[in-house]
């Protein structure tokens, strides 16, 4: 769980997943132009694990229902047959005993085999913030709902540890079987700024113990926030040996969440991260834009992994009150690992192409330098958008500066508005119809001595009028070889203030929150661009207006 940040908008988010009419029509009711359509959101006030069970995949996430600000929380739990659509049913979780009296926070789900789900949370037990790891059970475990839940007192809370940081030890992840007969899970800490993800084990469930190290530890990252562990392979599943593992911590003094790819020694208890992996603040990200305390689980009904991750409001609280909502979920992603094995490809879940309505095409269109052309057709407001961009030569990119290691600075630095050579090129989302708005998510080609460097971004600086908002640059490189058939993809998912980008195939991925004045419902326009002095051709776009989900 993240506490609150004075740094910007605040962050807050637990969610543990157990496996929302008309876009225009159902948000001009409202009066909301930023509501979104497709995107999971509580109807009103402030949101912030998962899981699938019994053929019903379940959404629990923490909740505020008396305001659109962090505080009173629950863990609110909604239910779907599709990870599209959802239905809110009773809160599973509040404060009700000693052990949690003043906050239920993060947590994980864990089916045990021939009994059913057990939550792992983290309770707060004084004014201090001192936090301990507490587990519930589902009241009936037949119902194919899971209304009920219940916190037993007998062996609760299941972790009090009084050698670690009692402020700083929090959001117990999912557990997995040893060999050994014991479950293992981490609990997320820190010990004078080493970020640490201590391991703990148990023979039955509700009596832990921690190991003598942790699993994996690193210096001067900070509090480890919603760490999660796991098997990965490159067909994304975890048949067969070996597998590797992925770690992933959300970085409290960031606010971003970072992973590595690495190997698992059971018999020490250990994981190594890769050669290939940067451990730390320069290493790889789910999402290089508004995407936080995510969490991932297994869904055994299609053999995948899926990964939530949760966006903040980008505007101010007092705007959150005027809605009356803050807080939304990134679109459910599956995962699997790529096929160099260094890092993780990410694809919205198929079945989000079930609210695909209007389509339109465009095949082999030529984009001069200072080309910009109108996508006509569809709901441009709520759409998804997927292109593929080729060139015929990468002569023209520009020199890569090796100063240049950070992606979000480098996109400060060359926007989509200043001439490269090969990019920037890409689309235009939400945009008016003079572009006095919009929001550009776009390519850049960099040549280096022994490569080329693509730099994929997505930039809010000139994506509303109002000044008074938070209007991050968001940027990532991406891992591809241009050279053999120089060309390049982008999904985007454009939802009213919410443009979720995959660049690559979802090698690099950006999520923005954006809040256009003009660039609203009917008035909201899409376009393809070139800004760059090498042509580019719109090889083939399709792209769709989105129906709403059925979010109750």
């Amino acid at each position: 769980m993240a506490l609150p940040s004075t740094k910007m908008p605040v962050v807050f988010y637990s969610m543990v997943l157990l496996i929302i009419n008309n876009c225009i029509e159902a948000v001009s009711v409202r009066g909301d132009y930023h509501r979104t359509g497709f995107h999971f959101q509580p109807l009103k006030n402030w949101m912030n694990g998962p899981m699938y069970y019994n053929g019903v995949y379940h959404l629990f996430y923490q909740y505020n229902p008396n305001g659109t600000v962090w505080g009173n929380i629950v863990w609110a739990h909604s239910v779907s047959k599709d990870l599209i659509n959802w239905n809110g049913i009773e809160h599973a979780i509040y404060p009700s005993k000693p052990f949690d009296k003043f906050g239920c926070w993060s947590g994980s789900a864990t089916i045990i085999p021939g009994k059913g789900p057990v939550i792992l949370y983290t309770g707060v037990i004084d004014e201090n913030n001192t936090q301990v790891q507490c587990y519930a059970e589902p009241e009936d475990p037949n119902d194919p709902l899971l209304r009920r839940w219940v916190k037993p007192d007998k062996l609760n809370p299941a972790v009090v540890d009084k050698d670690v940081n009692h402020t700083e030890f929090r959001d117990p992840t999912t557990a997995w079987w040893g060999k050994d007969g014991h479950w293992r899970m981490l609990v997320g800490s820190v010990r004078k700024r080493r970020g640490i993800a201590y391991l703990y084990r148990s023979k039955d469930f509700k009596t832990w113990v921690r190991a003598k190290h942790p699993i994996h530890s690193k210096g001067g990252t900070g509090m480890w926030e919603c760490p999660d562990f796991y098997p990965v392979s490159v067909i994304g599943n975890v048949v067969g040996n070996p597998v590797k593992h992925v770690l992933k911590n959300s970085l409290d003094d960031t606010k971003f969440d970072y992973y590595t790819v690495g190997t698992y020694l059971e018999d020490k208890d250990r994981y190594v991260p890769d050669n290939t992996s940067v451990d730390g603040w320069g290493g790889l990200r789910y999402d290089y834009g508004n995407f936080y305390a995510s969490k991932s689980f297994f869904d055994p009904s299609k053999n995948r992994r899926i990964l939530w991750g949760w966006a903040n409001e980008c505007d101010k609280p007092i705007d959150n009150f005027r809605k009356g909502w803050a807080g939304i979920q990134a679109i459910p992603r599956t995962v699997w690992l790529d096929f160099t094995g260094r890092q993780l490809v990410q694809w919205p879940v198929e079945e989000l192409n079930s609210l695909r309505g209007k389509e339109v095409n465009i095949d082999n269109q030529r984009l001069e330098k200072g080309d910009y052309s109108e996508v006509k057709g569809i709901t441009a407001a709520q759409a998804d958008v997927e292109v593929t961009f080729s060139f015929s030569s990468l002569d023209k990119a520009e020199a890569y500066d090796p100063k240049w290691v950070k992606a979000q600075d480098l996109c400060a630095q060359k926007g989509s508005k200043l001439q490269g050579g090969v990019g920037p090129f890409g689309l235009l989302t939400l945009a008016s119809q003079n572009l006095e708005e919009f929001t550009p998510v776009f390519f850049r080609v960099f040549k280096s001595p022994n490569k080329h460097i693509v730099l994929l971004c997505s930039d809010a600086r000139s994506s509303s009028l109002k000044s008074d908002l938070y209007k991050p640059q968001f940027a990532g490189f991406v891992d591809v070889d241009l050279a053999a058939d120089k060309k390049i993809s982008l999904r985007s998912l454009i939802d009213h203030s919410v443009v979720e980008s995959f660049g690559a195939g979802g090698k690099t991925n950006i999520l923005s929150r954006v809040y256009p004045e003009l660039a609203v419902m009917n008035q909201a326009h899409l376009f393809v661009f070139n800004n760059g002095t090498e042509p580019i051709v719109v090889q083939n776009l399709k792209a769709w207006s989105m129906i709403s989900a059925d979010i109750k």
